[in-house]
């Protein structure tokens, strides 16, 4: 087996053999290992591989309902729930507390968004601050000028950051804080960043809602906005 030093993203699938025939053959690629579960192909000659992972869960309905004092989201694709209700400009802040009743079999991410506009289209534009099962927090925008999200601050590892338990879960309490020209992102407590607002790339004022990324089961309480 070619030894794999760098890993693009591992990618679920409900059908792996048909999944993995596509990349091959659009993009040139071969096989590189597998087993059951999953496959990593890459480029000839390179030591970088994209993994393949058999999910046949992975697909299915978005649910998001009102439940037990609190949010229950249960995504096998990424969705952004928001409401114009909860619009603020200014200083302000956004929190919740996320507590994170599945993990995924990856990294995925989950959090909070804001500065949205456009929600309901192509147009779509937000901030977003979110937190994984590994201990990393990232924060990225997104605009309809780029293609992809652009980071503003890299996934980054900090203790303060709760990892599930030996029961699977766990709480993270989430808070943007804008106040003038300063924006602190906390966890549980602590402000894990700070940056001026010309440095995020994008407006604070805008709608305030929850980002949670495929493959998760999480439940929100105390999500709002408060001036």
């Amino acid at each position: 087996m070619a030894k794999i030093t760098a890993l693009s993203f591992i990618m679920p699938v409900r059908d792996l053999e048909k999944a993995v025939t596509f990349y091959c053959d659009a993009f040139g690629l071969t096989e590189v290992y597998r087993n059951e579960r999953i496959v990593f192909v890459g480029l000839p000659g390179t030591d970088s591989a994209l993994g393949i992972l058999l999910d046949p869960d992975g697909a299915g309905e978005i649910k998001f309902m009102a439940m037990g004092g609190g949010l229950h989201a249960i995504n096998p694709t990424a969705a952004v729930y928001w409401n114009p209700a909860n619009t603020a400009s200014g200083n302000f802040t956004v929190k919740g507390s996320f507590k994170l009743l599945k993990p995924s079999g990856h990294v995925n991410y989950y959090g909070l968004v804001l500065g949205g506009s456009n929600l309901d289209n192509e147009k779509q534009a937000y901030l977003y601050f979110l937190v994984a099962q590994n201990g990393t927090w990232m924060i990225s925008r997104r605009t309809p000028d780029a293609p992809r999200p652009v980071a503003v601050a890299p996934k980054t590892p900090n203790d303060v950051v709760a990892k599930p338990g030996a029961d699977g879960t766990s709480v993270n309490a989430l808070e943007v804080r804008v106040a003038g020209d300063k924006v602190d992102f906390v966890v549980n407590g602590t402000v894990v960043h700070s940056a001026a607002k010309a440095d995020l790339g994008i407006t604070t004022d805008g709608i305030a809602g929850l980002r949670v990324n495929h493959l998760l089961e999480v439940f929100i309480t105390g999500f709002g906005v408060t001036k």
